[in-house]
This record gives structure tokens, C-alpha cells and sequence, in this order.
């Protein structure tokens, strides 16, 4: 009679459920929350007359609001959600009309805290 062999079964249920939370979803999308904060900046910014138009894309690295003065211009600010930068340096960006990063965080809501600063000052 041959000798059985057994049958010895890995499964690890921990590194499956990192590897399929390390794989990205379909789609990066900005959350009801998140669009909330955003788009109160905006209307704001309306409100004073600053802005007139936004766009909003959604990929599959990243999430982005623009914001524009016309609709014929590059955009004045935008502001990216990466998730792939969560915990490096922050998930939200906000970048200037030239590309460079303005300011980063973990954060949405204290990203967008550099709108809420004055632009006007008296001088005595």
C-alpha cells in the first residue's frame, strides 16, 4: 500500500485582507463631506466675485477640484485628493495657477483654511 501523502492548506487570512486593502478602487471620488467643504469655498468665492466656474474629475490616482476665474482660463487653485499619499504627506493637496503645491494635509477642512485668510489690509 503507497504511503499517503497529507495535504497541508496556507491560507492567511490577514495577508489577503492587506493585499486587498492595499489594491485601489476603480475610482478615486471626493465623499459627500468633502464635496460639502468644497463647494462652500467656492460659493463663497462667488459670492465676492473671484471665481465662476469649477471642474471636478475623478481618475484612478486621484480626484480633482479646479477652480476658475472664466471659463477660458487655466485654473486658479485646484485641489487634489491622492490616497496614495495618506500617509506620507497628506491625501489634499491645493496648488496654485503655477503648479506648485501650496498646501498639504491630512485634512480636508484645514487645507482649505488658506481661503479663509484676508487678502486685503489697511495700512496706517
Amino acid at each position: 500500500m503507497a504511503k499517503s501523502k497529507t495535504l497541508v492548506v496556507v491560507a492567511n487570512a490577514f495577508e489577503r485582507e492587506q493585499q486587498r486593502a492595499a489594491k485601489a478602487p476603480a475610482r478615486i471620488m471626493w465623499t459627500r463631506p468633502e464635496l460639502t467643504l468644497l463647494l462652500n469655498i467656492y460659493g463663497r468665492q462667488v459670492a465676492a466675485g473671484h471665481w465662476r466656474d469649477y471642474a471636478m474629475s475623478d481618475g484612478q490616482d486621484a480626484a480633482t477640484f479646479a477652480m476658475f476665474r472664466r471659463a477660458s482660463e487655466m485654473a486658479h487653485y485646484k485641489v487634489e485628493k491622492i490616497p496614495a499619499l495618506r500617509r506620507k504627506q497628506g491625501q489634499y493637496v491645493l496648488s496654485g495657477m503655477d503648479g506648485r503645491a501650496l498646501r498639504r494635509g491630512h485634512d480636508l477642512e484645514a487645507v482649505l483654511r488658506f481661503f479663509d485668510r484676508k487678502t486685503l489690509r489697511l495700512i496706517d
